[in-house]
């Protein structure tokens, strides 16, 4: 009898988040440490000479290769995949520019459809910086709601986005995101505080913590869960 083959390893797909921000150095660290930590291989989607810029500001003896998706679990043991965006990054450590939130909005978008087109088994998001991609007309919430939107595009179904914080211990799904936390009381019903997961007899329970600012409130505090 004939067998199937095996199904090639996919890589999961990284995105750049905030080219300012620790989203590169969050990479290139996980990358160093990939033995020790038993990483499972992944590619960043960013521009390759941006990070090899970055490998040596932080002193990090990193091998960059430029690749496509399919080639990234090959070369994982001795080279940080990037699966380059066509744009040239230029933003500096704490000093986002014009690359910033094009940059960061792009990888979103190639991670999401690297994923629908099986070249990579999941989308691992890197810290974005509200404040730039809002100037840059981003028009979502967050990340979360924007992964959503995306996937929308190419299913042509609709969800409900969550986020769902999750340890061997607990896990927890927001009942609110990203909206001011004086106006919790008012959004919190039964309805809302009920999410059924996959064991029903799961216990549940509402927590309130702060977490970040909402589009066009900025400044003012705000709950995330």
């Amino acid at each position: 009898m004939l067998q199937a083959a095996p199904r090639r390893a996919r890589p999961l797909a990284l995105t750049l988040g905030e080219p300012a921000g620790i989203g590169p150095d969050i990479a290139l660290r996980a990358f160093a440490d990939r033995v020790s930590k038993q990483l499972p291989p992944f590619y960043i989607i960013a521009d390759p000479q941006f990070m090899i810029e970055r490998a040596k500001l932080l002193n990090l003896d990193v091998a960059i290769a430029a690749v496509e998706p399919e080639d990234a679990v090959a070369i994982f043991s001795h080279s940080l995949p990037v699966a380059a965006l066509d744009m040239r990054i230029t933003a500096k450590p704490g000093h986002p520019d014009g690359s910033s939130a094009l940059s960061a909005i792009a990888a979103i978008r190639r991670a999401v459809s690297d994923v629908f087109e099986g070249r990579a088994a999941a989308v691992v998001t890197n810290p974005i910086s509200k404040d730039v991609v809002y100037r840059a007309g981003f028009t979502d919430p967050g990340q979360t709601e924007y992964l959503a939107r995306l996937a929308r595009e190419h299913t042509g179904l609709s969800a409900m986005p969550v986020m769902l914080l999750w340890s061997a211990d607990l896990m927890a799904v927001p009942v609110t995101i990203h909206v001011p936390l004086r106006d919790v009381p008012t959004l919190l019903t039964t309805r809302a505080d009920r999410r059924d997961g996959p064991d029903h007899r799961a216990r549940s329970g509402v927590a309130l913590w702060h977490c970040e600012t909402a589009p066009g409130d900025r400044g003012a505090q705000s709950a995330c869960g």
